[in-house]
């Protein structure tokens, strides 16, 4: 069954953190593989992790692309580890991508297929990573990253080759969206499937007991569950700000530059006219001529064009150049020429006749140097001030290209450094409970998060100024639990919710198998002596389902049985639910073809990715694709144990 519908069919609760971003080679871009198929490249050196008609994928070049993706991911979720990264099936995921990818390559060799070097190249020079200051492929700023990543050129044009010939391979078939009537009548009839049943609740409070934890007890539960109390992993930053406050003192200008600038741009300053003027146009020259009549004679220029089935357009505060630009270098001579309340026309416009109005006239006074002193001065203030922010943002990733670290670069350009608290990747230092956390810090918290010990610093840009930090991590604050005594009513508080928790199971078990042997779902809850909510009815069709964020209940629901019960958590944690279903009644869509053509227009938009997962298994397959299950075992416990944290 196709993926779209597993998803409605059999959703869960929680969230699956999937790692879709495809890391090609181990630098910052992404391959734009449209099958979301990645290829590995090179690396067949260290110990197999899956092979292909005689060619292997190294561990060590596994290894290398998890601490890529993990980089990348964290772009997103700053927090995120590498054990985070190795339990959500990242390892796997990349295993998957790569062995499909080799499998790929080797198959399309064995077609003939060949890529060129040229068009490797023309690939090559398309990546933004590598582009230079004018925007064009910089081979200086090429080597620099293949060196940071302790790639070499020809692993770099593999890969490429190999993602390419993927892309020649997937893309037609990704490119399916044609689905049959008929495959697509038995889906919409199950989504006009509808089931009915009944859901009560019993809360939490409901089983609570007044009982204290001994202090054992308390031990125990705290050590069980140490991971609620442990304080997340915070990082150190120093950072230094270089915005206008830092060059204000170079960036005021002198009285011969605002003199300068004001002699330059005379024009603005000058003593102008401006016009408030009523338009219309005409394509007739008679017609124009009698609308021009009446308007003289006293008609309302509006009331005359409305009359003669035309709309006036009204022009305010223009000065004459921008009027010629919007009518016509003659119609903007003769209405300066004409006094207010003067009518002109017709003239000949751009297209048709101009009758005009002039309806105002302003006139707007000059400025001396004297007056237009302040305003030039906070011109070129901002001005200078933007060019000596861009000068010195040259000059440290000038000195940050040349591996300085933060403290030679704050004294070469005689800046104050700074350090953060210890942060969460939220900006929140959780040494100070209930303070927000400043949002001036987030770009350098974010910037933080994304390096690793030993980086380079980097710049982050701050503001449409030009405004920017130097930012470099100080060190990182391990995860690590908070003392029990810190945490001691907190962790008595758990204590007590946990053995409700564990009190109302019991009771909704018991409650179930009742209702299974028979026993009617009110009855059960009465016989339980458990004060509860009323038991609602629940009656809805599978499409009445969100596949993004689906009801648990419905969920539940529509993988039961008629005549049973089960029992499922409450989403907001409230106590246990408990379900029954009593009625399904089958949907039937044959006499509804608006509900088969949706279903088709849907099931086209995911078919062609399902018939490439399909092709791209079957490749696999047939050019002997061999997973190392041993090796990506000890793979995976390498990361969590001694890789990148």
């Amino acid at each position: 069954m196709l993926s779209f519908f597993r998803r409605i069919i059999y959703s869960r609760v929680g969230v699956i953190v999937t790692f879709g971003i495809l890391i090609v080679i181990a630098l910052a871009f992404a391959a734009g593989d449209v099958t979301g198929l990645a290829s590995s490249g090179g690396g067949l050196f260290g110990k197999p992790i899956a092979s292909v008609d005689g060619q292997s994928i190294s561990a060590d070049d596994l290894r290398k692309r998890a601490q890529d993706e993990l980089r990348a991911a964290r772009q997103q979720q700053p927090d995120l580890d590498m054990a985070q990264f190795v339990a959500q099936g990242g390892v796997e995921s990349l295993v998957t991508r790569a062995l499909t990818g080799l499998s790929l390559d080797t198959f399309g060799h064995d077609q003939g297929m060949r890529v060129s070097r040229a068009l490797v190249g023309s690939e090559l020079r398309n990546i933004p990573a590598f582009a230079g200051p004018t925007g064009q492929f910089d081979q200086r700023a090429y080597e620099q990253l293949l060196a940071q990543r302790g790639l070499t050129d020809a692993q770099v044009q593999s890969d490429i080759a190999r993602e390419t010939m993927a892309q020649f391979l997937m893309v037609p078939t990704v490119g399916a969206s044609q689905v049959p009537q008929q495959v697509a009548l038995p889906y919409a009839s199950l989504l006009l499937e509808r089931r009915a049943g009944q859901v009560a609740l019993i809360p939490y409070a409901a089983t609570a007991g007044n009982t204290a934890p001994s202090d054992a007890e308390i031990q125990q539960f705290y050590q069980k569950n140490v991971a609620r109390y442990t304080t997340p992993e915070r990082r150190v930053m120093r950072y230094a700000l270089v915005g206008p406050q830092q060059v204000a003192a170079g960036a005021a200008p002198s009285d011969a530059d605002i003199a300068q600038a004001y002699n330059a741009d005379k024009a603005t300053y000058a003593a102008r006219a401006q016009r408030d003027v009523a338009v219309v146009t005409v394509l007739d020259q008679k017609a124009a001529q009698a609308l021009a009549d009446k308007v003289k004679a006293g008609t309302p220029i509006a009331a005359a064009a409305r009359a003669a089935g035309l709309e006036p357009r009204t022009i305010a505060k223009a000065e004459k150049a921008a009027l010629a630009t919007q009518t016509s270098p003659t119609v903007a001579d003769a209405l300066f020429a004409a006094p207010n309340g003067g009518v002109v026309g017709p003239v000949r416009g751009a297209i048709g006749f101009v009758v005009a109005k002039v309806e105002g006239v302003t006139q707007v006074p000059g400025k001396t140097l004297a007056q237009a002193r302040e305003e030039i001065a906070a011109k070129l203030r901002t001005q200078k001030a933007t060019d000596a922010i861009g000068r010195i943002r040259d000059k440290v990733e000038d000195s940050l290209a040349d591996n300085a670290n933060i403290n030679e670069v704050v004294a070469d350009q005689k800046l104050a450094a700074q350090t953060t608290a210890p942060l969460l990747s939220t900006g929140v230092d959780p040494a100070k409970p209930g303070v927000q956390p400043d949002a001036a810090l987030a770009p350098i918290v974010q910037a933080g998060f994304a390096a690793e010990e030993g980086d380079t610093p980097t710049t982050v840009p701050l503001g449409n100024d030009g405004s920017f930090a130097i930012v470099a991590l100080d060190r990182i604050v391990r995860a690590a639990p908070v003392p029990l005594a810190q945490v001691r009513d907190k962790v008595t508080a758990d204590w007590r919710t946990d053995r409700a928790r564990i009190a109302a199971r019991a009771a909704a078990r018991a409650i179930v198998a009742k209702v299974n042997a028979g026993t009617p779902l009110a009855a059960a809850l009465a016989q339980a002596g458990i004060k509860t909510p009323p038991i609602q009815p629940v009656d809805a069709t599978r499409a009445q389902m969100d596949p993004r964020r689906p009801n648990p209940v419905l969920a539940l629901m529509f993988a039961m049985k008629p005549g049973t019960a089960r029992t499922l958590e409450s989403p907001e944690a409230q106590g246990m639910l408990i379900a029954r279903l009593e009625r399904v009644i089958p949907g039937d869509a044959a006499k509804q073809p608006a509900a088969v053509a949706a279903t088709r227009t849907d099931l086209g938009r995911v078919i062609g990715r399902e018939y490439a997962e399909q092709f791209a298994r079957a490749i696999t397959a047939a050019q002997g694709g061999k997973r190392n299950q041993a090796a990506i075992d000890q793979l995976k416990k390498d990361l969590v144990g001694g890789g990148e944290q």
